[in-house]
């Protein structure tokens, strides 16, 4: 397991990451309403993504994993294509910032849906990632919770500035 996968399914901890992954929706929207009047543009530290561009980014990883854990499931041992999320961020210049807690909002649901339904046999599928080796659909699942957790953190820092 790579160390960036161990540093964020670590930050889920003890915590069911089933759970994690039902309440971000909300902590999300509850987030953006606070940042939305004046701290969208703000960041949480020198050179580091703004809270529109944290939104942007969520909403694009849940349509990515979502793929990504698809592919694992429906085709043997898949090569998972990476992307450059810096590059992808700066798509979203001029987009209006609900429209990313929405995508994600709906992904997120559709999601769990099948995240929910999933055999242990299926959690125990995998894929190879170019950039961290070998991931079972599991590990995906749970990588996801701590990308929330990383990401919800963040929001935070700015809401609280």
């Amino acid at each position: 397991m790579s160390a960036y996968t161990e540093r964020l399914i670590g930050l889920v901890g003890q915590r069911e990451v089933h759970e994690v992954l039902a309440e971000t929706p909300s902590r999300l929207e509850d987030l953006y309403w606070d940042l939305k009047d004046k701290k969208l543009g703000t960041s949480y530290g020198e050179g580091k993504w703004t809270a529109r561009e944290i939104l942007a980014h969520l909403a694009d990883t849940e349509g990515a994993y979502g793929f990504r854990v698809r592919l694992a499931l429906a085709e043997e041992h898949p090569t998972i294509q990476p992307y450059d999320q810096d590059a992808w961020l700066g798509l979203y210049k001029g987009i209006d910032a609900s429209l990313a807690v929405e995508v994600f909002r709906s992904l997120r649901a559709w999601n769990l849906a099948l995240f929910g339904s999933l055999t242990p046999e299926q959690c125990a599928r995998g894929a190879f990632h170019p950039e961290r080796g070998e991931e079972a659909v599991g590990v995906m699942i749970a990588l996801l919770a701590g990308h929330d957790l990383n990401h919800l953190a963040q929001l935070d820092r700015i809401a609280a500035q």
